[in-house]
């Protein structure tokens, strides 16, 4: 980068020789055009060079922006208009987590109703929606209450309103402790409804049932086991897993091999409660194993201090991650 003042302002330039433009500028440009709007900078690009003219100030913070949308572009991520908020959002201010905690954290979505605003809770909270914001694939790991789930979902409905994506899938495998499909009593919804309910749920907690059941009919969200996922493609989506500690190395490759174009997967689960037979691994554990460091994956780790439900769900957890306490004999 490189700058000099101009008779009415400043000029700086920036080198883009290494960067991927499409991901950076976005289609025709339009990331640049929201910028020039937000700062009041003139942009140009010519080449491997853009060029920036405005008051001083402002091309300064354009360029601390550009500097973190040019990183992020680097690990893999297509910049979109969350993106851009959020990094203009964050611009000159200190680590999102640093003062996060009870209802003063970031406000994800306004409240409405007799429904309050939904805020992050804790710090681990706030670098996992960070990283949904980051990266097009997520895993979120951690015990009940930390909401893996409910977040992403929320995360997802916000893709909605921006139009950033066409429609929410959400999967679930089926598989609880030990149980099968075929020998649930009811037809094939009727089986399916019970794996799909907590999703259902934390939808609920957001939208109205009459909003969903709209949604859900025109199939802008979807609900679906996992195993209905194969020899899909899933194009212009934010696809949610849950419960991913139950799904085998087969089925987590098949499902991160279905995410299309313009899309984003959260894949959310426990690994101290996994449900599948003794002798297959869980695809949930041995996925960090090989996309530890692949660029566009993100993991966050949740725990004990990201829980948000009762103050008794932290203690049972606690309590079943210590070590097994010896009885005395009398």
């Amino acid at each position: 980068m490189s700058g000099h003042n101009a008779q009415e302002g400043t000029r700086a330039e920036f080198d883009l020789g290494d960067v991927d433009q499409l991901s950076l500028l976005g289609p025709k440009d339009v990331n640049l055009r929201f910028l020039e709007k937000h700062f009041g900078v003139r942009i140009a690009v010519r080449g491997d060079r853009l060029r920036m003219d405005g008051e001083a100030p402002a091309v300064a913070e354009l360029q601390g922006v550009l500097a973190g949308l040019v990183e992020r572009v680097r690990r893999g991520q297509f910049i979109d208009r969350v993106t851009l908020d959020y990094v203009c959002a964050r611009q000159g201010r200190s680590d999102p987590g640093e003062s996060v905690g009870g209802t003063d954290g970031q406000v994800l979505m306004p409240g409405s109703g007799q429904r309050g605003s939904i805020r992050v809770r804790t710090p681990g909270q706030q670098v996992y929606i960070d990283a949904i914001r980051a990266y097009d694939v997520v895993f979120g790991v951690g015990p009940a209450g930390t909401g893996k789930t409910f977040l992403a979902v929320v995360m997802a409905m916000d893709y909605l309103k921006r139009q950033l994506v066409d429609r929410i899938i959400l999967v679930r495998p089926a598989v609880e402790a030990g149980e099968q499909l075929g020998f649930l009593p009811g037809d094939l919804q009727e089986k399916i409804n019970p794996y799909l309910r907590p999703l259902f749920d934390s939808l609920a907690d957001i939208i109205s049932a009459g909003r969903i059941a709209k949604l859900m009919s025109t199939g802008v969200i979807e609900a679906s086991p996992l195993a209905y996922m194969r020899g899909r493609t899933l194009n212009n989506a934010f696809v949610i897993l849950d419960e991913a500690q139950n799904t085998t190395i087969g089925q987590m490759k098949m499902f991160l091999t279905r995410l299309g174009f313009h899309s984003k997967a959260v894949v959310t689960g426990d690994i101290t409660q996994v449900d599948l037979a003794d002798r297959e691994q869980s695809g949930l554990v041995y996925v960090r194993e090989i996309l530890q460091h692949t660029p566009g994956v993100g993991f966050v780790d949740l725990d004990g201090s990201d829980i948000v439900r009762h103050p008794l769900v932290q203690r049972i957890v606690e309590a079943f991650d210590a070590p097994p306490q010896s009885k005395e004999s009398s």
